[in-house]
């Protein structure tokens, strides 16, 4: 019998099981395939904190979800249309997270009684009639596997590790995907270490389509049409990646090398293992003994002369403070990379949250103003990692790139840039003897020169001590401080001065302004469209530059009746409006580890409009 595909908008598709069970192989695979015939693609990996939790607990559940469609969407999915758990302890976790009527693909072999107990069941959910509003499709996934691989030389633990991939071949078949992607990748993938696992996998990943093809369990697969985007070239990006390729960019740009120094730690570890891949283009990575040698080897890179590079997530920011400090009374050009996550301390490692802005601007000693930056989307980390960079060389001073969990291992589309459009970063580095003095600034920047050490005629003093204006030479002249102090204040303030025009998207005035920063960028703009479609006032921003404020912000604000700033914290940039401005912005906050639902923010609006 020819079985019904039925065409459909878009889909919500989760993956999840133990850590060990591949939900995010899968989940990466399923992603790409959707992004090679054209659908638009957002991701959310969620992983546990634990490294190796007890097999089948709830801690060591591990998911991935994928957001695919023909339309433009900027979120992950508030709810799923099929959840594939692997377990009783994945049923549990994530069961909420299913529709009404959605579908169920569950690996009845591990419904066994221990891992019910090891869930927190006391009854099996697959025969208590728990289960009932939703299409519940128990599949023996162990067996069917094993059955698969019998004529391989794997013994029953390796071939049980393919199961994963008999699970994608099913919803593969489901949403009318091509395997022909997924079994190149597993061909390159396992090629050199592991060539022994190239045909259990692809056989696994056959058999699982052929499954659904053959039984009468599915009568309807899916399709999903091609997305319109605008014409180039695409790829497929996660946030660390498309910060490792801005860093790259940045370095060429400038013809500078880049030293990027960092000591592992979640999530920023990605962007270390990226750039460790672009050696032959400058690029010099270093992985140091801990958070305080890294930032300093690279504000050891920044006064010789390179593009001065480190990384980590806000409990390594907090280690790295007294020499971001150093940094910026030297007045080098250093980009630091906050990749944040939950925390405070070490908190909740692999989830996501946006409560580190007020220690970026007030976590060190002393009057410190630095430039922030923050991207909003997987892609935006390409650019704004960029400008980073630029304004770091430019207005010699450290500057802060903000990401966050969710943007950082989340992946998009990318529209790969022509790197003959990239803007030029001018180093200008002193070379004139003549007239020379360490602190003799540029009129229009207040940059100091960037004279590279060795240079004869150009020997100069740097360090921690406060120097004098123009000689450089220590100093404990108070008046002398208080100059200097509001200089480095005012060469921060002057980066307002290029800020582009802010962007409104939506109302450019009315009844309510959703101001945002960060990954927040999604779910607002997706609320922001539902409710202009409806016929609402309502306006969006969101902030790349965030020290200093662009210069035509306050304006905008004193515009709309109502700001609403949602935030994944406590109100941090909602304090920061409220000073600035004297504006009596309304926050909308939310400290769970996971992004907002466009549900969740909705609601909130609808208080307002």
């Amino acid at each position: 019998m020819r079985k019904q595909v039925e065409q459909i908008q878009a889909a919500t598709v989760l993956f999840a099981g133990d850590s060990g069970d591949g939900s995010q192989t899968i989940g990466t695979q399923m992603t790409e395939t959707s992004a090679i015939v054209g659908n638009d693609v957002a991701t959310l990996p969620d992983y546990p904190a634990e490294i190796k939790a007890p097999a089948g607990s709830l801690a060591g559940v591990s998911g991935f979800q994928l957001h695919f469609s023909s339309e433009t969407i900027h979120t992950p999915g508030d709810v799923c249309d099929v959840l594939v758990a692997m377990n009783p302890a994945a049923l549990k976790v994530n069961l909420h997270k299913l529709k009404d009527n959605g579908i169920l693909i569950v690996n009845s072999d591990n419904f066994a009684r221990k891992n019910l107990r090891l869930a927190g069941y006391t009854d099996n959910p697959l025969e208590d009639d728990s289960l009932t509003k939703y299409q519940v499709f128990p599949v023996e996934l162990t067996t069917l596997t094993r059955t698969a691989l019998e004529d391989t030389d794997l013994d029953l633990s390796k071939r049980d590790l393919c199961k994963n991939f008999f699970a994608l071949g099913m919803i593969l078949w489901l949403y009318n995907r091509p395997m022909d992607y997924t079994i190149r990748w597993v061909k390159t993938k396992f090629a050199t270490k592991n060539p022994h696992l190239i045909e259990p996998n692809i056989l696994a990943l056959r058999a699982g389509n052929t499954y659904c093809e053959a039984t009468e369990q599915f009568v309807t697969s899916y399709e999903v049409k091609p997305a319109e985007f605008a014409p180039g070239k695409y790829r497929n990006i996660a946030g660390n990646t498309s910060t490792v390729l801005g860093l790259v960019a940045a370095a060429h740009q400038s013809g500078l090398q880049l030293v990027y120094g960092s000591y592992p730690i979640t999530p920023a570890s990605d962007i270390l293992h990226g750039l460790a891949n672009y050696r032959n283009f400058g690029i010099v990575t270093m992985q140091m003994e801990d958070e305080i040698a890294a930032v300093g080897v690279a504000i050891g890179a920044a006064f010789s002369g390179a593009l001065g590079v480190t990384g980590s997530s806000g409990p390594g920011l907090a280690l790295k403070s007294e020499a971001i400090n150093l940094a910026m009374i030297t007045e080098l050009p250093l980009v630091v990379c906050n990749i944040q996550r939950a925390g405070p301390s070490t908190g909740m490692p692999t989830k996501t949250e946006q409560a580190d802005l007020l220690q970026m601007f007030y976590g060190r000693n002393g009057e410190s103003p630095i430039p922030i930056l923050s991207a909003c989307r997987p892609i935006d980390c390409f650019e704004t990692v960029f400008e980073a960079c630029r304004i770091a060389v430019k207005y010699r001073t450290p500057v802060i790139f903000l990401s966050e969990l969710y943007i950082a291992l989340g992946a998009e589309p990318w529209q790969i840039p022509d790197v003959a459009d990239l803007p030029q970063i001018e180093p200008d580095f002193q070379t004139d003897v003549n007239g020379f003095e360490p602190y003799l600034r540029d009129a229009e920047t207040l940059a100091r020169p960037w004279a590279k050490p060795g240079t004869p005629g150009l020997e100069h003093r740097i360090g921690g001590l406060e120097k004098s204006d123009i000689t450089g030479n220590v100093s404990y002249d108070a008046e002398n401080h208080e100059k200097m102090v509001t200089i480095r204040a005012e060469k921060v303030k002057h980066i307002a001065d290029e800020i582009p025009p802010t962007e409104i998207f939506g109302a450019q005035e009315g009844d309510l302004l959703v101001l945002g920063w960060g990954g927040t960028f999604g779910t607002i703009r997706t609320v922001v469209e539902n409710r202009i479609e409806a016929g609402c006032a309502i306006g969006h921003v969101h902030l790349r530059y965030l020290n200093p404020f662009p210069s035509d912000l306050g304006e905008i604000l004193s515009r709309f009746k109502t700001i609403l700033i949602p935030e994944l914290n406590s109100g941090h940039l909602r304090q920061l409006i409220r000073s600035e401005y004297l504006i009596d912005a309304v926050g909308f906050n939310k400290i769970q580890g996971q992004p907002f639902h466009v549900f969740e923010l909705e609601s909130k609006i609808e208080n307002y409009i």
